[in-house]
């Protein structure tokens, strides 16, 4: 399992798209998070998260605002992560090179799989790496003490964000095998995340009472729960606390158990062609 796991880090380490998300992760994440609204607050024009100030942007917010874009946006590009690794054998037409080697399906998706859920965790740690140097740039041009997170809180938001990001990558793989490929998976995926579960929290959830309820059991709407537990700032898309945060933590651990003991069924069952 370690050479198979060794081999899949090495092809996600060479792919330049890997690259690519992780630079648009972080640069989505310290613009809207710090540069716009710190513009906003220097310029005194407003802006998102105008009404919290300058306190939003003070590094004892890290934990809140390193996770808060899981839910939506983060996790959009996880996805795309789990659907470019998997998916892309297919479009390449390499899973038959790579099972004709003697691995079985299982070894060889489990190893996928443990590479991207620590890929997820590579590209968690980069975002609250950049907020914290945000974050600390901005307190010191303000003059404003260093207050850091305590370490429980900092470990705490970083293995719940760890969670979130797993699950939307682990459901990237899914999706990849389920199609067959990228297009579709990609795609299906974004639509998902970014219009269907906003529109039925949006728009559904407020009219009709059993969308309500059901939205208390869906990925999203829990991931955004977990994250505003954390602090995430609840004007942030998708962020909202449907629920608490230990159900949260339960329902997001299950959908990504479940995710990924679908994806190896369906690897295992049908023809990989």
């Amino acid at each position: 399992m370690r050479d198979h796991i060794r081999a899949e880090t090495l092809k996600l380490v060479r792919r330049p798209a890997t690259w690519a998300l992780l630079a648009i992760a972080v640069g989505l994440s310290l613009t809207f998070t710090y540069l716009i609204p710190y513009a906003g607050y220097a310029g005194g024009t407003g802006g998102p998260r105008a009404e919290r100030g300058l306190a939003a942007l003070l590094p004892d917010q890290l934990v809140g605002n390193s996770v808060g874009g899981l839910p939506v946006f983060l996790g959009a590009l996880m996805l795309i992560l789990g659907v470019l690794a998997v998916g892309g054998e297919y479009q390449w037409g390499t899973w038959k090179t790579v099972l004709t080697q003697n691995p079985g399906r299982i070894i060889v998706y489990a190893a996928k799989l443990a590479t991207l859920c620590l890929a997820a965790l590579a590209g968690l740690l980069a975002v609250f790496a950049a907020g914290a140097v945000a974050s600390a740039v901005i307190a010191v041009a303000e003059d404003r003490p260093l207050a850091w997170p305590g370490a429980a809180d900092l470990l705490a938001g970083i293995g719940a964000g760890w969670l979130i990001a797993a699950m939307w990558t682990v459901l990237g793989a899914l999706l990849a095998i389920a199609l067959r490929g990228v297009a579709l998976a990609v795609g299906l995926g974004l639509v998902w995340l970014l219009a269907v579960q906003n529109l039925l929290a949006l728009i559904a959830a407020p009219l009709l009472d059993w969308v309500a309820q059901l939205q208390k059991g869906l990925p999203g709407p829990n991931a955004g729960s977990l994250a505003a537990s954390l602090g995430a700032a609840t004007d942030t898309p998708g962020v909202q606390a449907t629920v608490g945060g230990a159900q949260a933590v339960v329902v997001v651990a299950a959908y990504l158990v479940a995710f990924a003991v679908l994806g190896g069924l369906l690897l295992r069952r049908r023809d990989i062609l």
